[in-house]
């Protein structure tokens, strides 16, 4: 019986402490001696999978839950390098973009000259701004936007 055991099992895809025999089919199964012989015990249910205690799900679906209302989101659960989700290269793209539109329009309403604004592209190119508003601080501190008249449209 302890062969049978191991063959239903095997044919279960299960442990042969999980296979379990019917009592009144005990006759049929010592006869059967071939994987298809309890391929079709199996069908009929004189052979069964017992399902044991398996890992709760409890905690699991718990976490689910709260993953889906936006929790457990933080930097000490991320998984990855820094860069990851944004590359260094695609925050590089954005923030230089922002800061070449920022002095481009600054130039295009006449507030700053074309030499402040070759200036100033270099040094936004050379990473030397963090954001906009560094670039305006350094316009004020350098006192590079033009005062405009009066009678001129911006």
């Amino acid at each position: 019986m302890k062969q049978k055991r191991k063959l239903a099992a095997k044919i279960l895809n299960v442990s042969p402490k999980k296979v379990k025999f019917a009592p009144e089919a005990l006759p049929d199964i010592q006869k059967a001696i071939t994987r298809s012989d309890f391929r079709g015990l199996i069908a009929i249910g004189k052979v069964q999978r017992v399902r044991g205690s398996e890992q709760s799900r409890v905690r699991a679906r718990h976490i689910a839950a709260q993953k889906q209302k936006g929790r457990r989101q933080g930097r000490g659960s991320a998984k990855g390098s820094k860069h990851a989700v944004v590359s260094g290269k695609e925050v590089w793209i954005h923030r230089i973009r922002v800061q070449r539109k920022l002095i481009k329009e600054l130039r295009d309403k006449k507030l700053l000259l074309t030499k402040d604004y070759r200036m100033l592209y270099r040094k936004s190119k050379g990473g030397f701004f963090r954001n906009r508003r560094h670039i305006k601080l350094y316009l004020t501190e350098h006192h590079l936007i033009q005062k405009q008249t009066p009678g001129e449209k911006a």
